[in-house]
């Protein structure tokens, strides 16, 4: 048992049971299935490769490395690739229970840092955001990043923490982890403006600092899960004490539950319209709010949009005045157009927003119809009643945008 302790190995969880001991094959096995599943040409996936490593020599953590936001694509990236790439760093930072690593080159400006703005956006107060400054032996000669690493220059809560990581030269010619951790103490040490914290700088700080504040984030964050999981329990009990003595073959039973689940998809309904729903929507306007910014934003966008020759609105007004009266002498002097001549130019101009109008009608139906689907993914569990649900509701939308459209 004490061999199998000290051994370190690895496992993935794509390859279950397969034990790695050389962890070369462990790099290897990173990039093959990255391959296998972004593609050969510098693609992207938000799906996860899980690694674990067991050894005695590293302390429990969970870390999730995320990408560095890139500007321009290349290879198969598609153009948007930089918004992508920050959806899904920020679909892991937003959780409340994390820690952030904003990690930033110390020989770039902070200011400019890419991970510190992300950071704080998420995490305004700084409450779960540490900073790590690499790449402080690639610095110019005459410049340090003292200012930086004693928190004077933009101060975080949890402060900041140098290293000084692998170069690629290193990496290819092999240099083991300990030799680059006596290399990168010997640097602090040896290093004028940073030699007065060296017990605070380099990686094994930085992996004792993140054990210590992600125990403490845990303990801090505990409660709170606590009284979630004890309210959820007191829920499911109510439950299950309604349901003790269900007969499935009553047919009350049946109809009572089957009410019950069409009131709730109502309920829900009307939530996501209102903008009173019990989830919120963090990466997109949905629901009632983007059927508001439709008429706000979209069809008022839509109207300026329009061409409009007050030129030609004039000359037109002009002949329409003059035809109306005919053979009879006309006084474009008088202070009020003629009815006739004033409803007939109306009524052309007015024509002119049934464009926008229909585009209008048919994005806002559009939406009631993505919040019907995303409603009736609770009753996911009974497809048959999902899919009449959606289709009956669907139908009666469609119904009502027909006649909208005939009354514009």
């Amino acid at each position: 048992l004490l061999l199998i302790f000290l051994t370190e190995y690895a496992e993935f969880l794509h390859c279950k049971g397969k034990k790695f001991t050389d962890f070369d094959e462990v790099r290897q096995e990173i990039e093959v299935e990255t391959d296998r599943v972004t593609g050969m040409n510098k693609g992207i996936s938000s799906v996860p490769i899980n690694l674990r490593i067991y050894s005695p020599h590293v302390l429990s953590l969970t870390l999730i490395d995320l990408p560095g936001i890139t500007k321009v694509p290349v290879g198969d990236q598609p153009p948007d690739i930089e918004q992508q790439i920050r959806d899904m760093i920020m679909q892991f930072i937003s959780r409340e229970n994390c820690l952030i690593l904003a990690v930033t080159p110390a020989n770039t400006d902070l200011a400019n840092s890419d991970a510190l703005k992300l950071a704080k956006e998420v995490d305004p107060q700084g409450l779960r955001t540490i900073g790590v400054i690499t790449k402080l032996d690639l610095m110019d000669e005459g410049t340090d990043a003292r200012e930086v690493l004693e928190n004077k220059l933009l101060p975080l809560r949890r402060g900041y923490i140098g290293v000084v990581n692998r170069s690629q030269k290193d990496i290819d010619g092999k240099k083991d982890i300990k030799a680059a951790l006596l290399a990168e103490r010997k640097f602090f040490l040896s290093h004028p403006s940073y030699r007065h914290m060296a017990d605070r700088m380099g990686t094994p700080y930085l992996q004792k600092v993140l054990n210590q504040q992600l125990t403490n984030h845990i303990r801090d964050t505990l409660p709170a899960f606590r009284s979630k999981l004890q309210s959820q329990l007191l829920s499911i009990e109510h439950e299950v004490e309604v349901y003790k003595n269900f007969r499935p073959e009553d047919p009350t039973r049946k109809t009572k539950a089957l009410l019950q689940m069409v009131q709730q998809f109502s309920v829900d309904f009307e939530k996501r319209i209102e903008g009173s729903g019990d989830q919120v929507d963090t990466l997109e306007l949905s629901g009632g709010a983007k059927i508001n910014r439709i008429f706000h934003e979209r069809f008022p966008f839509e109207l300026v949009k329009m061409e409009f020759n007050e030129k030609e609105l004039r000359r037109e007004i002009s002949y329409a005045i003059k035809n109306i009266h005919g053979i009879r002498q006309v006084r474009l002097t008088g202070l009020f157009t003629p009815d006739m001549a004033f409803e007939a130019i109306v009524k052309k101009q007015i024509v002119k927003l049934k464009g926008p109008c229909l585009k209008s009608v048919d994005l806002v139906m559009q939406e009631l119809i993505n919040t019907v689907k995303k409603c009736t993914k609770k009753l996911a569990t009974y497809p048959r009643l999902c899919e009449e649900t959606e289709r009956i509701v669907a139908g009666y939308i469609r119904e009502r945008e027909e006649k909208t459209k005939d009354q514009v």
